[in-house]
């Protein structure tokens, strides 16, 4: 954008404005306006802009608003392109799109292959699992709560039980059907006591004609181990090449084929079903089962597979071994998957320690803020490494100071203790947060900023024009700079802004009158001094200036000094001074002649009286002369007033300082209930800081609107 038109009219009290920015040769400008003048209606309206509204008329809604704002191509501004900088907006603070400061696009690209590589493994893994098994649940959860007792640590629950994986060569649990065996209405029921008592009294009978049985052996060699055995053995030729297996027991038996040993297996089953004692307990069981209808598929399945039923009693560590031959059944895809984990585990510690040591776009906005704002408190992001890696939002920490102490706190602690000044502070934090993130997209951006520096301390106001002159170096930003600060504005022009840059602003009764910056640096040097000779205005104005001069370098014993008094304070010499006087104290002040200077033929007393009655036709503005001429009109005129109902030439004589204020004192004691006694108490109030320019009253003097000066004046004018 090389230049911004803007042409509105009844945008929320702007009656007209009408301006062409030129960013050719500064990215930046600046408004000065008094408070009312039009800074926040003008941010209100680009605010709709940016907001894609409408603008209106705030207190007459009804008159036809024009809004015209564009580039110098005839271009509408795209909202996105719109960034409002208010005063202070407490609600406004760093959103989703933050965690874009954070994107380090090398170190997120390398994790999410990192977990590419453990998610393809684990699906691969769960897909065996789920066909193994048949289940239809989120067998995650399920392998995760079995093995870890909770639903969400699949790959801790994988890991514990590598080592047991490892060493367990069979799976005699694989064929299992999981929903139903572990149907939540079947676990339910094994549970209840009874069922656990008759479950009990099986595995003791079972126990124990095991013990008595000629071949088996209890956890040594079983019904399973046994079926395996002879599997095996036929299918790796053992009996086709005429090798035989011989079995010890009372007698030694000779096994040549796979059907002799399964037979042998087989009639040793039926033997130990067959007790009479272990059927009564496994009858106990079946008609607790058959009480609940919801478990009669279950209850079907068991008849058929007795052999787990000493596994039902103690059905957690049931569903541990079940899955543990599900995952020996599927070996390759179960240490597929641990190699994943335990390589991504390595490579992850290694990205963690890079992310942790990243220099991301998030912590230069917190060292932005750290090392220039002057706060009680540090910052810090709480969860880097996982907002680098994984994406989540950033959190701010909060370090609360207090000499060489330090304590953690939440945000809502820490603003409970903050100043205003500090609160504001932390506002601005949230304004940088939203201009790194446009200036990291790239995004063209035009940055209104309302009076952002309101009521901060100098050392913060001069670290936000800082921070302001550092975006103006951006090709992406172009600035509008609104205040009514008239430091903040000068401070702006000396460090950033070029002086065609700077505007003032007036409110006149057709709209707002804008004009190139005057008075921005040394106006008594640069302006009042260069036209005293030809400008009353700026000649009156200078009195102040000129008795100071006076009183700083010859003292107040001067004769210069008294009679320069005389025209501030109503003196017996006072109307007799002339407008050709004034140019002789210049004259000696300076130690050279006023340029052209044209005294006129008039007393410096009327000389002020004319221009302060000018004055009350001026427009809103920076007025600055307006100002000084005004007060110094009002404190004169409310002297000549009070002496005259006083009318007590020996007591007016005898007031050796603060002049107006002693005849205050005087006039209300003599007439306590005059009316005009509330008009001089706000002479008295108002005019002393912008007639003693000195530089500490430099600042209020400006920034002070001349409105009310104009009213006080004919108010004692009137009297």
């Amino acid at each position: 954008m090389e230049e911004l038109k803007i042409d509105l009219e009844h945008c929320y009290g702007i009656r007209r404005l009408k301006h062409t920015f030129d960013f050719r040769d500064c990215q930046a400008a600046a408004f000065y306006a008094p408070n009312g003048a039009m800074k926040s209606s003008l941010a209100k309206t680009f605010q709709d802009i940016a907001d894609g509204k409408k603008s209106s008329d705030r207190m007459f809604p009804d008159r036809k608003t024009k809004r015209l704002v564009v580039d110098e191509t005839g271009a509408e501004l795209d909202p996105l392109s719109i960034l409002v900088v208010r005063p202070y907006d407490e609600e406004f603070g760093p959103g989703a799109n933050t965690s874009t400061l954070l994107v380090n696009a090398a170190l997120r690209k390398d994790y999410e292959k990192l977990n590419a590589g453990v998610e393809g493994a684990k699906r691969a893994f769960l897909d065996a699992m789920k066909e193994q098994s048949g289940s239809k649940r989120d067998l995650a959860a399920e392998i995760s709560a079995t093995f870890t007792r909770t639903e969400n640590q699949f790959l801790t629950a994988v890991i514990r039980i590598n080592d047991e994986i490892k060493i367990q060569s069979d799976a005699p649990f694989a064929d299992i059907p999981y929903d139903l065996v572990f149907d939540p209405k079947v676990v339910e029921m094994l549970e209840k006591q009874q069922v656990q008592e008759a479950l009990e009294d099986y595995v003791i009978r079972f126990n124990e004609l095991i013990d008595q049985s000629t071949y088996f052996k209890r956890g040594t060699f079983t019904y399973y181990n046994a079926s395996e055995i002879a599997k095996a053995l036929e299918s790796n030729g053992f009996f086709d090449a005429a090798h035989s297996v011989r079995l010890n027991a009372d007698q030694h038996v000779e096994i040549t084929t796979k059907q002799q040993l399964e037979d042998l297996v087989k009639a040793e089953k039926e033997g130990i079903a067959a007790d009479t004692k272990l059927r009564k307990t496994f009858e106990a069981v079946e008609k607790l089962l058959h009480r609940n209808v919801s478990v009669r598929d279950f209850n079907a399945f068991i008849s058929d597979r007795e052999d787990i039923v000493p596994a039902l009693s103690n059905i957690g560590n049931f569903k541990e071994q079940v899955w543990k031959s599900y995952i020996v059944k599927h070996r390759d895809a179960y240490d597929r998957l641990i190699q994943e984990i335990r390589d991504a585990a390595e490579k992850r510690k290694q990205i963690e320690e890079a992310a942790r040591n990243e220099r991301t776009a998030w912590q230069e906005v917190i060292d932005i803020f750290n090392s220039r704002f002057f706060v009680p408190f540090e910052l810090s992001v709480q969860n880097l490494t996982s907002a680098v890696l994984e994406g989540e939002i950033p959190k701010l920490g909060f370090t609360f100071r207090e000499g060489d102490d330090r304590k953690d706190v939440d945000k809502n602690a820490l603003l409970e203790v903050l100043s205003t000044g500090e609160r504001k502070a932390l506002y601005i934090l949230n304004i940088i947060f939203e201009v790194q993130i446009r200036i990291k997209a790239g995004q063209r951006t035009l940055m209104i900023v309302d009076d952002v520096a309101d009521s901060f301390d100098y050392k913060n106001k001069y670290a936000i024009i800082q921070y302001l002159k550092d975006i103006s170096e951006d090709e992406n930003f172009r600035q509008i700079i609104l205040t009514h600060n008239f430091d903040f504005f000068r401070t702006l022009e000396s460090r950033f802004l070029k002086r065609d840059s700077c505007f003032m602003v007036a409110k006149k009764e057709g709209g707002i009158e804008v004009s190139q910056a005057v008075g921005v640096r040394n106006i008594f040097v640069n302006d009042w001094k260069v036209h005293f000779g030809t400008a009353p205005r700026k000649r009156i104005a200078s009195i102040p200036f000129m008795r100071n001069l006076v009183e700083f370098t010859k003292g107040k014993q001067d004769p210069d000094y008294g009679a320069l008094t005389a025209l501030l304070h109503v003196k017996p010499n006072t109307a007799t001074i002339t407008d050709a006087e004034l140019f002789e104290f210049y004259n000696r002040i300076f130690g050279a002649d006023a340029r052209n200077a044209t005294p006129t033929a008039s007393t410096a007393l009327d000389l002020i009286y004319q221009e302060a009655d000018a004055c009350l036709a001026e427009a809103d503005g920076a007025n600055f002369e307006n100002k000084i001429v005004l007060s110094i009109a009002t404190r004169l005129r409310a002297e000549q007033y009070m002496i005259g109902q006083i009318n007590d030439p020996e007591t007016v004589a005898g007031i050796r300082g603060m002049q107006t204020t002693a005849l205050l004192r005087c006039f209300k004691r003599l007439f306590p209930t005059n009316d005009a006694t509330a008009v001089m108490d706000r002479v008295v109030l108002m005019t002393p800081e912008n007639i003693h320019l000195n530089s500490f009253m430099y600042e209020p003097i400006l920034d002070m609107s001349d409105e009310h000066l104009r009213k006080i004046y004919e108010q004692v004018k009137a009297l």
